[in-house]
């Protein structure tokens, strides 16, 4: 069996009354996830699903996503949660790139999954006796699959630097390796904690089984909202709050913030890359908790750098702090592949058991992101500082984060670009204290059109991309700047942005 059919095994052996799993008023003991799963796990096989079957998991957050996830391990299936947020178009890009043997999906996100796959159809129960109903035996125990540590288990998605989508792939050895840094191997600290991330990102596909085997108890919101959230965390008395810094924003802009009991609260985890330092300082005084600072990517396993709950300002503040034990880090030449020395700026390269294996049936791309030696090319630039922490000075790529999310111009601008009011189009990034970084639309509108609305380009792209991709500011103007080679120049674009800010 898997790495995550093995560990929630062993984790409903020594845990069973412990609740695993809250979502909306629905709560599971581990003994009952893991009867759940065998159950479901039965159902599926005798739809005919056997171990290296693909699978895709197009289902909203909830238990039915959980039990669905740890049935197909133990099938010894290969997993990919595809984000509900996406819209149609986007998820049968995704689902094209994957070609899954099976779908498991609510029939609010069949759209897009292509001829000839088979669908399982499922709903989202309001009790845990209705959990997968229609596709559970009862009482039935799964076959057995074998314990490869090389078979891949889970295909986590991310967008290429052409905005496609690619898939990190993540075998047993990878989950074992996440697994084992997150835990340090020790079973059962078990705490309250909210998952902040969606379930088929990379915070959640590759750690579940790290906090099974810390014997968690995961609150899982069908959708983030930041009064929710607060809400939950102070109910359950959390002792750590993880996200990204855009969720740290939204949380304490909260009208009533100060009204909840937070006393519980021990520190802030927040990962993608730099918090911003005046939203760090904030959230440390009025959380009363320390800020911890973590830099990674889904190609890495959401493992990479940190900054200690106790480092000094300097640190927190101007860094993503030092590797994770069992990582390595190294600055690269983008030209020559040298590794740079203390203070020079470059690619940052990572290594660790944690990093994927490559990307899904994509050999090419595989290649241009892993050397021989299994160091990852992230597609960032940074400098390692005299005191060891790494400083992020910018991307390879044009790529943004908005509020924790990859963010990929070319795509948003080739949508754009349809629009009958739209000529000429670039997305650049734009420095924002809540979201990291917002997109502005700089638009070169056509002479026979009215000149397009912010609202009139979002709701035009709005069918074709998620939510957190649209431009959220608009820039019209005569011309774009070009080069000396006539190719628009984007780092002009976005240095006029940043000096709007």
């Amino acid at each position: 069996m898997s790495v995550l059919a093995d560990v929630s095994r062993e984790a409903a052996r020594r845990f069973p009354s412990r609740v695993a799993l809250v979502h909306e008023a629905r709560a599971l003991t581990y003994a009952q996830l893991d009867a759940l799963a065998d159950e479901t796990a039965a159902g599926l096989a005798r739809r005919g699903l056997r171990g290296g079957d693909v699978v895709a998991l197009a289902l909203p957050a909830s238990a039915e996503y959980v039990v669905a996830y740890v049935a197909l391990a133990r099938l010894g299936a290969v997993v990919s949660g595809i984000s509900p947020r996406s819209p149609a178009p986007e998820r049968a890009t995704l689902l094209a790139q994957l070609a899954p043997d099976v779908a498991v999906a609510t029939d609010d996100l069949t759209d897009g999954i292509p001829g000839g796959v088979d669908v399982v159809r499922v709903s989202v129960s309001d009790d845990v006796a209705g959990i997968l109903r229609d596709v559970r035996l009862d009482g039935a125990e799964p076959p057995g699959s074998p314990n490869d540590p090389d078979a891949s288990e889970t295909v986590v998605f991310t967008s290429g630097t052409t905005g496609i989508p690619k898939g990190a792939v993540f075998d047993g050895r990878r989950i074992a390796a996440i697994t084992a840094m997150d835990t340090g191997g020790a079973w059962g600290a078990g705490r309250p904690q909210l998952v902040a991330t969606g379930l088929s990102h990379v915070g959640f596909m590759t750690k579940l089984a790290g906090h099974l085997q810390a014997g968690s108890t995961m609150h899982v919101l069908t959708r983030w909202r930041a009064a929710d959230a607060l809400r939950v965390i102070a109910r359950e008395r959390m002792p750590y709050i993880g996200g990204v810094a855009a969720q740290v924003s939204l949380l304490l802009s909260v009208p009533d913030f100060d009204r909840y009991d937070l006393r519980a609260v021990q520190g802030l985890i927040i990962g993608a890359g730099p918090s911003p330092a005046a939203l760090v300082r904030e959230a440390r005084a009025r959380f009363h908790a320390p800020y911890s600072i973590r830099y990674s990517s889904t190609e890495s396993g959401g493992l990479g750098t940190m900054t200690a709950f106790d480092a000094p300002d300097h640190e927190v503040l101007e860094t993503v702090g030092r590797p994770r034990p069992g990582t390595e880090l190294e600055i690269r030449d983008r030209e020559t592949g040298a590794v740079l020395g203390t203070g020079e700026v470059g690619q940052i390269c990572l290594r660790s058991p944690a990093v994927m294996t490559g990307y899904w049936r994509n050999p090419d791309a595989t290649a241009a992101a892993l050397d021989a030696d299994g160091w990852l090319r992230t597609g960032d630039l940074g400098c390692i500082r005299e005191d060891g922490c790494l400083r992020i000075t910018g991307r390879v790529a044009d790529m943004y984060i908005r509020g924790g999310y990859n963010v990929y111009p070319q795509e948003v601008e080739a949508v754009l670009l349809e629009h009958p009011a739209v000529a000429n189009v670039v997305v650049v990034a734009r420095p924002s204290d809540v979201m990291g970084e917002i997109g502005v639309a700089v638009v070169v509108p056509r002479a026979d059109a009215p000149e397009p609305s912010l609202d009139d380009l979002r709701a035009f792209a709005a069918p074709r991309l998620a939510a957190y991709k649209l431009p959220e500011a608009l820039r019209v103007v005569d011309a774009l700047p070009l080069t000396g080679m006539d190719k628009v120049d984007r780092r002009a674009l976005a240095a006029r942005e940043r000096e709007r800010e």
